[in-house]
């Protein structure tokens, strides 16, 4: 034993200072599990009660359907707000932000057309003097990115910082996004709506001040919790680790050294009541709902893109992040982490190491075994009720980690001054714990994994031409992403009031769909309408970007190769695709993937091959019930694909346009297609002499609507004249994307 203990002495030296100085030095490496295991901890313990006293009142997909797209004109707000007034409600918290004058405002709009504006109404001046006559709080956010000198609103109260040090531990804003000055200054006070989530994308914490210009300003939440106390001062208590704890009339509210509030959160999405806005515009609910009630309004609508992760949902609505932190508030069981806590996790570290190396040293295997699953579980359980009955963090990962690379040591130790049979027991209950606890950890991990579901959708693809070109004629990266954010607004806008859902922005592309997550009838219709509007929006785009003197080095660049300055192709498929939440619990995205999103991509990039502008698969086509104007373009196998698709080419609507997009007019168009598709029946029909005399006619054409299209055929028919070809079925393959 002597000899064994000679070796366990360094061990449990070596082993205590190596935790001790990841824990201290390198924190960030396990700070993502550390969250997870307490992320389990929320689920194991599941949904609590709460707060009756908190109401959400929700600009849901029902409230715009029937009030109409976001953001609503502001006398449609203001009647929301004196409805919840006349209904007695306590406070009212706006997770919503009024930066920009109503744009359909009578009274501006009666500036803007040179009408008498006397007497018409300004919305912005209407919700202006509702704030000022309820008991409403304004949001706003701050911005830790771009620096501005806007003022932030003024808090009716006093902050105080006691003892504070040169260090700054607070967050630090670079610049305000306000409201607008007519309705922030009718407001009694503000509070900020910035939820920070953590490096994994999670919110646990939420900051209770944030510092901007020397000054503290609170969040939504605690500013709402503060007047409905009517304290009237607060402060910030520091010591030498930070910022103990934040004191708001009596209450003393831990936070930890940065002034973060963690969240005890309740439960998944809507645990708090919500209450559908268009109900409240209605006068339609029921008075006691909100008397006295803490109301927030913010909006669950995924076009909002108001959404956040905690743990314990994937998704919910970001107001109800303010929802839990005044929960939290009204019932003081917020967790803490207090300053003591690093040198209790320090301590576990070190007295976890030692009882593992020099106790369960004595232990046979079989003893071992046991002793360790309760010594993890009893570990598990004191860190579960710390949290949810002291309210308390500590770290757990580090403790556990602890017993496993003790115990490692100790088997490790054992197999060399055992006998050779306990050293092959040692050796296999390594193995079975190490497995074991690995399992656990990855199951941890994957519990907060969404199932998806296949549904048809219609997914479009499109791509700014020439964008290296453009890059490198712009030449200044700022300019370069003002330049693609003028293309994308515009786009973006019109997917989505033909109702499609963009699902990313990848560079100078945009991918979307149709028919997900909702319902979208006649979903190929509404994607082919989309492209078309956008393909007509390029002429009064161009003429845009021209005016603008920033980007006229793009501009030359365009003039002198004779092309426009922005032109885009675009790819529709319709098909079944795996449509839901993708991801994990450190971040996840509502997304699509299937055969059907990668044949779209690749229909995208043959636009460029057969000089068309929209290209659809027959899939697409067959679902069409509007009247468009087709070209056949081809019967290919794609790369990847051994089944034939049909592709073909919509120029534009089926109806006599007053501006074309890229043809002269639409009879000269309908003239040249019919004679086209008579040459490809002919090609179909293996007579390539004849479709070649058809093909090289068109192609002489002075204002032919495809560049390229008659080359590609001519090209083939001549090579199946000289060498006919035997069972012809009229299908090429793409051996490239593109």
């Amino acid at each position: 034993m002597k000899g064994k203990y000679k070796v366990l002495i360094p061990l449990f030296i070596l082993l205590s200072l190596f935790l001790s100085s990841a824990y201290l030095f390198l924190p960030t490496h396990f700070q993502s599990l550390d969250n997870r295991v307490r992320d389990f901890y929320f689920k194991f313990r599941g949904p609590q009660k709460a707060s009756e006293d908190i109401v959400i009142v929700d600009i849901d997909e029902r409230s715009i359907k029937e009030l109409g797209q976001w953001p609503w004109e502001r006398d449609k707000f203001a009647r929301i707000l004196n409805n919840l007034t006349a209904s007695d409600a306590g406070i009212i918290g706006l997770d919503i932000v009024f930066s920009e004058a109503d744009k359909t405002s009578p009274k501006r709009l009666a500036k803007k057309w040179g009408i008498d504006d006397k007497k018409m109404p300004d919305y912005d001046l209407i919700l202006s003097q509702t704030v000022a006559s309820t008991p409403t709080i304004l949001g706003y956010v701050f911005d830790f990115d771009a620096d501005n000198t806007n003022e932030a609103p003024q808090v009716p109260a006093i902050f105080v910082e006691k003892g504070k040090k040169d260090i700054e531990f607070l967050p630090l804003a670079r610049g305000v996004l306000p409201n607008l000055q007519v309705i922030q200054d009718s407001a009694y006070s503000s509070g900020y709506m910035n939820n920070i989530p953590d490096e994994s994308g999670i919110i646990r914490s939420v900051p209770l001040m944030i510092k901007y210009q020397e000054q503290l300003y609170p969040s939504l939440a605690f500013e709402m919790y503060r007047i409905a106390t009517e304290s009237t001062k607060v402060v910030a208590t520091y010591s030498d680790a930070g910022i103990e704890n934040v004191r708001v009339g009596k209450q003393v509210i831990p936070s930890d050294r940065f002034g973060r509030l963690y969240v005890n959160f309740r439960g998944p999405f809507r645990s708090y009541r919500y209450i559908s806005a268009v109900d409240v515009f209605n006068n339609s609910v029921e008075g006691k709902l909100l008397e006295g009630k803490f109301v927030l309004i913010g909006t669950s609508a995924y076009g909002l893109m108001d959404l956040r992760s905690t743990p314990m949902d994937s998704v919910i609505a970001g107001v109800e992040v303010h929802a839990n932190m005044i929960d939290n508030l009204l019932h003081d069981d917020m967790l803490r982490k207090p300053a003591w806590a690093e040198v209790a996790d320090i301590g576990a570290i070190i007295l976890i190491s030692f009882i593992v190396i020099f106790i369960y040293s004595r232990f046979s295997l079989l003893v071992l075994s046991l002793v360790y699953v309760v010594s993890f579980f009893a570990l598990m359980y004191a860190n579960y009720y710390l949290l949810f009955t002291e309210y308390i963090i500590i770290n757990s990962i580090f403790p556990l980690v602890s017993i496993f690379l003790s115990l490692v040591g100790t088997l490790g130790v054992n197999y060399f001054f055992e006998t050779r049979q306990k050293d092959m027991i040692k050796g296999k209950f390594a193995t079975k714990v190490s497995a074991s606890v690995m399992e656990d950890i990855l199951e941890h991990a994957d519990s907060n994994a969404l199932e998806g579901q296949e549904k048809e959708i219609t997914v479009f693809f499109s791509d700014v031409r020439g964008f290296t070109n453009i890059s490198e004629a712009m030449g200044d990266a700022k300019h370069l992403i003002k330049f693609m954010n003028e293309i994308m607004e515009p786009m973006t806008e019109i997917i989505i009031d033909e109702k499609g859902t963009v699902d990313k922005y990848i560079g100078d592309a945009i991918m979307a769909y149709w028919n997900a997550p909702l319902d979208v009838a006649d979903h190929a219709d509404k994607a082919v309408c989309a492209s078309l509007r956008q393909l007509h929006k390029l002429k009064s785009l161009n003429d845009e970007l021209r005016k603008n003197p920033e980007f006229a080095n793009v501009t030359n660049m365009a003039d002198s190769c004779n092309i426009p300055i922005v032109d885009i192709g675009i790819g529709l498929n319709s098909g079944v695709a795996i449509v839901g939440e993708m991801g994990s619990s450190m971040r996840s995205d509502y997304t699509v993937i299937g055969d059907t999103i990668n044949l779209g991509s690749r229909l995208e990039s043959l636009c460029k091959y057969y000089n068309s502008r929209l290209n659809i698969s027959n899939f697409t086509k067959s679902q069409l019930k509007g009247k468009y104007i087709y070209r056949f373009l081809d019967l290919v196998t794609v790369k990847g694909k051994s089944e034939p698709i049909e592709i073909w080419q919509i120029h534009d609507f089926d109806r006599d346009e007053k501006e074309p997009i890229f043809y002269s007019s639409r009879a000269e168009l309908l003239e040249e297609l019919e004679r086209y598709h008579e040459a490809i029946e002919l090609y179909k029909s293996e007579k390539f002499a004849d479709a070649l005399v058809i093909f090289k006619e068109l192609n002489n054409l002075e204002h032919k609507s495809n560049l390229k299209i008659y080359d590609i055929y001519i090209d083939r028919c001549e090579h199946y004249v000289d060498m006919p070809p035997e069972n012809f079925n009229g299908v090429f393959e793409h051996t490239t994307k593109g």
